[in-house]
């Protein structure tokens, strides 16, 4: 029996302004999601965990409240692979050399890791690295994207999805731009105003 999992990254979103809605779609024949940190609220972990079965690590950018709840790395057991999961943030190497050396002293078949947000599935060492990217914060790269694995006794699928999300408001056109008037805090201009609209009264009156 095959397992199909979703993975996700660097999400970096601190309030909930319907992001995500679409994943409940998108992922609805999905087993597992897996989460590879930065996540920018812990409502994202909330959400995920209401909507999917879903399992992460903590990133760099996440505060003590998420990483009181996750771990920095974990590896879990998917059919006859072993899965490796981490973030991939620190100060030596690159990204990818610091998400397979975290994983250097276990036996892993496969690493999932973020914080480049770039993109990736490559093989290092006999080691599958996936990094899926960004779905909402894609920075210089062209898509957002996400990594569909697909993992059974036969062997191992992994494609990369990659999205052209719009904005959820889109800006209105230039010529519907209006200048914001100011208000006239000038005592001097106040007082004018009054007079010449007490000129006109009294002009109406005669």
């Amino acid at each position: 029996m095959s397992m199909n999992i979703a993975i996700i990254s660097d999400t970096h979103l601190k309030k909930n302004s319907g992001q995500l809605d679409n994943l409940i779609t998108e992922f609805r024949n999905v087993d597992l999601v897996i989460h590879a940190g930065a996540y920018g609220g812990a409502w994202v972990i909330e959400y995920l965990q209401n909507h999917f079965n879903f399992i992460g690590v903590c990133g760099n950018i996440d505060d003590n409240t998420i990483k009181a709840h996750l771990q920095e790395k974990l590896i879990l057991k998917v059919g006859p692979y072993q899965i490796g999961v981490c973030h991939g943030h620190g100060k030596m190497k690159t990204t990818i050399e610091r998400a397979y050396t975290n994983f250097q002293n276990n036996l892993v078949d496969i690493i999932i890791f973020g914080h480049s947000h770039q993109p990736m599935i490559k093989t290092m060492n006999k080691v599958l690295m996936l990094n899926p990217g960004s779905l909402t914060h894609k920075r210089q790269e062209r898509w957002f994207s996400y990594i569909l694995l697909t993992v059974d006794f036969s062997g191992i699928k992994a494609k990369l999805i990659f999205n052209e999300l719009s904005p959820k408001i889109p800006k209105p056109p230039p010529h519907e731009i209006m200048p914001t008037s100011q208000p006239d805090t000038n005592p001097l201009n106040k007082v004018q105003s009054a007079f010449y609209h007490l000129l006109i009264l009294v002009l109406l009156l005669i």
